[in-house]
């Protein structure tokens, strides 16, 4: 079961989003299960498997939302990283395909917390 203390020890800034979640620790839990549970993340590999640049900058921007609002900095960083590289690109850039990755095993390792 995740935990406030497991997700700070991930390195997420627990405080941070318990504060856009009026402190409420059970509905901060249950925005960070909804945001790891994101379509996007799924999106976004498909999209760079297929080397479909906008695609997988519309899936990063979309978690940089969701990330970012529940503040799970080891998934918000790359995400933010990622969504930068691709925006207004044609073709997927060198370093592309190493933060995907970057995010995904950063998002297993937040599933298993």
């Amino acid at each position: 079961m995740m935990t406030l203390d497991a997700l700070t020890l991930y390195g997420a800034r627990t405080a941070e989003g318990l504060a856009r979640c009026l402190n409420n620790e059970k509905f901060y839990l249950q925005m960070v299960s909804m945001a790891l549970a994101d379509k996007n993340f799924e999106r976004l590999q498909a999209a760079m498997d297929a080397g479909d640049s906008r695609a997988a900058f519309e899936a990063a921007h979309s978690l940089k939302g969701s990330i970012g609002n529940v503040a799970l900095t080891p998934i918000y960083e790359p995400i933010c990283a990622l969504t930068e590289l691709l925006r207004g690109r044609d073709a997927l850039p060198d370093g592309a395909g190493a933060l995907t990755a970057q995010i995904m095993t950063a998002r297993q390792k937040a599933l298993s917390l």
